[in-house]
């Protein structure tokens, strides 16, 4: 099969196209024949090991460990399953993600990474929820603790995360406000956001006291002026976005410590959203898409010979939502 491996860290040009063999399947796995496979920009800190906490994940500590393959999200046909799987079956359409492998032909997927795709979702759609709409979901519901009619604000709206964050946040019955730039202002309200701060002339966090819950999506901003637009028993939700803690030791990590220290000497909530993929949330994130309550937002499709440029692109921030591959 092809597949886009690396052998050493460093902007996209170091990625190439190899000829591997197809993975094998361990019980409770699924090999999954990729139709479309999604960018992130943990794909672009895996390829840059940026932060270079990323060299203990597991990629590898001097270089990448040979044969690896990167990309996360995928959508697909299941081509065949392992012992322990018994409601997939070849020829079901699938959605989910791996730790690292997608960008390739074929991959290896545990069964509790996957969901069935919504049969309203293109592959590229369905190729483009995982890993952004499952931290947006987990960021609100879980570390958030959202309800309906609280005032929400997601910076970073237009982004992969934040396209999907605003959609959710309606969905929860939030009353919601999206930051975004001049630009992406109608993408932001087409989302559902009931009010669009374009941050090209007016400082959110000049804001005081407004807001019940603030997702920072963007990661640019010190956490002092992240705070002032919240409530005094308001929350604030780290996420991490790509242009967080560029070129250090420990990225956005570095401003999820910083709050998780203050937060217990503030009266306001510093939380941090801790990834954690999974079938339960896919399922759901599938039913409220069937719903038409979320629509994945895609900005730019590229064929699967292309990924670097499409890897190039999401790196320099300005990405409408997502961008898919089609294999």
């Amino acid at each position: 099969m092809k597949a886009w491996s690396w052998n050493r860290y460093g902007p996209p040009d170091v990625l190439h196209l190899t000829d591997m063999d197809e993975p094998g399947i361990a019980a409770g796995e699924v090999l999954v024949r990729g139709r479309a496979v999604s960018v992130n920009p943990y794909d672009w800190r895996h390829l840059h090991a940026d932060p270079k906490l990323v060299r203990l994940s597991g990629a590898g500590l001097r270089r990448p460990k040979p044969g690896l393959v990167l990309g996360a999200d995928l959508a697909g046909v299941v081509e065949r399953v392992g012992d322990g799987v018994p409601d997939l079956r070849a020829g079901d359409e699938v959605f989910g993600e791996v730790r690292l492998g997608s960008f390739a032909e074929a991959a290896a997927v545990p069964r509790d990474r996957l969901a069935v795709k919504p049969a309203r979702l293109t592959f590229e759609q369905a190729a483009s929820v995982s890993m952004a709409a499952t931290t947006a979901l987990q960021g609100l519901r879980d570390v958030g603790r959202i309800s309906a009619g609280q005032r929400v604000l997601v910076n970073g709206a237009s982004g992969g995360i934040g396209t999907f964050a605003v959609q959710l946040a309606k969905a929860f019955g939030a009353e919601v406000t999206g930051v975004c730039s001049t630009r992406n202002i109608d993408l932001v309200r087409s989302l559902g956001a009931d009010h669009v701060v374009d941050y090209t002339r007016d400082d959110f966090t000049e804001r005081k006291g407004q807001y019940d819950l603030v997702m920072d999506i963007v990661g640019d901003r010190s956490l002092a002026h992240l705070r002032r637009p919240l409530t005094s028993r308001g929350t604030l939700v780290l996420v991490g976005g790509i242009a967080s803690g560029r070129g250090r030791l420990l990225g956005p990590a570095a401003q999820q410590l910083r709050g998780a220290l203050l937060s217990p000497f503030v009266s306001q909530r510093i939380a941090t959203v801790q990834w954690k993929p999974n079938a339960a949330d896919l399922r759901l994130l599938a039913d409220l898409m069937e719903k038409e309550e979320v629509t994945p937002a895609i900005d730019r499709t590229y064929p699967f010979a292309e990924i670097p440029e499409a890897l190039r692109y999401i790196e320099r921030g300005h990405a409408r939502g997502k961008v898919a591959i089609t294999l």
